[in-house]
This record gives structure tokens, sequence and C-alpha cells, in this order.
């Protein structure tokens, strides 16, 4: 059992590791503290976040967008227990921290139980990636879940603010986070919006899917059910994955996303983000895929703006239909309508959740990952339970 010492040392060693070190977090981990002081936990930037594409600004939500800047404070020196190695060892592959003396471009031997790094290279161009296995695979095939991150986000802090490997580990499947380098875009994000990253056989979509497809044969795992789910720009290049690659992926999940082909450049980006211009209007909204779908987004979200969840789920032709609609609330948390949309068979295709009151943020997240809201509802088990049901 994790203490309450050992808790607060994952924390702060977590912060470590997103601030770039490294070494002072395994230093933390071993027992030595890293020459770590405690300090106040740091107040919330009352300034704009971050810059997407380096020109359009990321706002912070009330509640909702959590920071890493604004974690747990450092909890000072510990000394070092007999228990270390197993919380230690535990912690790095369940949380999703950097392994020391990883370098771009390095592959680690992907291990049961393990979070581990790799990369991939074809035609299209190169990316690294994290994969996690629970400890349960043994060659077998399980499912595979991809997750595209956003913004600013790596694969390490993505699998932190989604709990994805803690429920991999549970349910039995695999997780595959592709990892967008700032050689490709600036802010690390995913590029939706252009038009050569919006094609298949080519730019982006074609290196995601053939990772893909290499993770699937290397592992030998099940090819009919491979799902893709992401947040904002990489909630945007999903449903790109959706409409390009329908015979890979058996279902998609998009929070906070944008719909497929919106924007061709920079500026019809910002335009479709803020909700549509003249310039934009209408494109990417025709019925265009039959991959079942589940699309999260909050009410309040400054940054993409509520109508693209309704333009994300026009592309989809089974929302040409009458859903049923529901509506609940989280205990101590958000309420939210969903709205159904199923086939002739009863089978739910589309599944869309308003979340009143929440930002840019993923639903039901953990506080230790940006952009995350806690108070719900749980995204990453809705979604789960989405794409366990579909397969090709």
């Amino acid at each position: 059992m994790i203490d309450a010492t050992m808790n607060q040392r994952m924390q702060e060693a977590t912060r470590l590791t997103r601030a770039g070190k490294l070494k002072e977090a395994m230093a933390l981990l071993l027992g030595d503290g890293g020459g770590c002081k405690r300090q106040q936990a740091p107040k919330a930037s009352s300034q704009p976040g971050n810059v997407y594409e380096s020109t359009c600004q990321f706002v912070k939500e009330e509640v909702s967008s959590v920071k890493p800047e604004a974690e747990s404070p450092s909890f000072g020196r510990n000394t070092r227990t007999q228990e270390a190695p197993d919380w230690r060892s535990k912690w790095t592959s369940f949380q999703g921290m950097a392994q020391p003396g990883h370098t771009p471009g390095r592959s680690e031997e992907a291990k049961p139980g393990a979070f581990t790094a790799g990369s991939f290279s074809n035609r299209a161009g190169a990316r690294d990636y994290k994969i996690f296995l629970p400890s349960s695979y043994h060659g077998q095939a399980m499912p595979l879940v991809v997750m595209l991150h956003g913004c600013t986000q790596n694969p390490d802090d993505f699998a932190v603010g989604t709990h994805m490997n803690q429920l991999a580990e549970e349910q039995a499947f695999c997780v595959l986070y592709p990892a967008q380098p700032i050689s490709a875009n600036s802010s690390r994000c995913w590029n939706w919006f252009k038009a050569s990253d919006q094609q298949r056989d080519g730019g982006e979509p074609e290196i995601l899917a053939g990772m893909t497809r290499e993770i699937l044969d290397t592992h030998k795992l099940d090819a009919t059910r491979v799902y893709v789910a992401g947040l904002s720009a990489g909630g945007a290049m999903a449903t790109t994955l959706a409409m390009t690659y329908p015979e890979l992926f058996a279902a998609v999940g998009v929070h906070s996303g944008l719909p497929h082909g919106v924007a061709k450049s920079l500026p019809d980006a910002l335009a479709a983000m803020q909700g549509g211009a003249p310039g934009v209007k209408g494109q990417g909204s025709h019925p265009a895929s039959s991959v079942p779908a589940i699309i999260f987004h909050g009410d309040r979200d400054t940054t993409v703006h509520l109508s693209n969840a309704e333009r994300v789920a026009a592309q989809y032709a089974i929302t040409q239909g009458k859903g049923d609609v529901d509506a609940g609330r989280v205990a101590g948390g958000h309420g939210y309508t969903r709205t159904v949309y199923r086939d002739a068979m009863g089978e739910a295709r589309l599944e869309q959740w308003r979340i009143h009151g929440a930002g840019h943020a993923w639903a039901g997240g953990s506080s230790l990952g940006s952009y995350t809201d806690p108070k719900g509802p749980d995204a990453s088990k809705e979604m789960l339970r989405f794409f366990m049901q579909h397969h090709h």
C-alpha cells in the first residue's frame, strides 16, 4: 500500500518531470529529496495560457483547466524506505513518467506492466510514441486504444491526466500514445488544420495509421478492436483518422475537438475554433463516416466553441436520424446531457455528451495532468464502455 507520504513524493516527482527536471525527480523517488526545498503551491496565473501554433491562445477555464504549473507543492527531503522499489516501479509504469535516458528516436523494449518509449517512421515521416502493455499481456490478441494528446501536452502528461494506463491494467487492453514534436508544430499540436495532414496516404494520418499497424503486428494485438481518441487538436486528428482510415479504427472518441476538413489553414483554424466564419462555414459538415463515435464537449469551453461538437456529430451519417436524450449529474460534479443515436438494430452508433459548466478539459481526469476536470463525467471510462461495444 502506498501511504500519504509516498503519494506526496509521487506528485512532486510528476511536477519535476514535467518541468524537465528528471534528475531531481528520480532523486526524490530514490529518497534523497533531490535538493528540493519546501515551498507554497504556486498560484494559477491570470495571464493568457498556452499559445496555439504560436498565435491562438488557450484560455484557462474556471476550475476545469488544470495546468502543470498549478500542481502540488514540494514536500522536502524524504528518507529511503524498503518499499521504494515497488511503488517507484508502479508509479513509473502506470503514471507515465518519462524514462530517464530516453531520447527522441530511441526505442525501448516493450514489456508487460511497463510504459515504454518507441519510434516509428515511414515515407510520410517519423514520430516517437509511448506504449503501455498491461501486466496481463502475454502475447494474446488484446484491443488497442490510440490516444492523441492536445496542444502543449505529451504522452506522459496525457496518460496521467486520462488515467488510461490504470484503466488498461484493470480492463486488459493496450494503449498507444503518439507524440507530436516541436519540430512538427511549435505547440505540439497535431496539424488537423493543414490540407496536407487531412488526407489518406499522406501526412500525419499516414504516419499515425502506419504506427498503429506496426504496433498491431509487433504485439499481435486484435486488429478488429482498434480505437482512437483525442483531446482538442488530438480530438480533431482522431476524427480525421476515422474519416481517412475507417477500416482500421472500429470507433473514435472526440473530446473538445473539431470536425474533419473544417479548416485548410491557420486563419481557418482560428475561425473554426471560435465557432465558424464565412470562409469556413459549412465545410466538413456533411455526413462522411459510419465509424461509431462518442463526443464530449463542455458548454463553457472558450477555446474550442461548443458548436464544433455539433459539427463533428454532423459528419457521421447516423445523426441524420433522431437521437434519444437523457440527462444526469455527477455526484458533487457537473451535470450533462447525453444524446444517443442508434441504428435499426438498436445499437448505439454515436453518443454526444454536453457537459454543463465545463471548460476546455478532459472530463473526469486527474488534476495531476494538464487540461483536466475532475468534476466529471468520466470521459475515459465512458469512451471505453462505448469502444468495447464495437469491432470490425
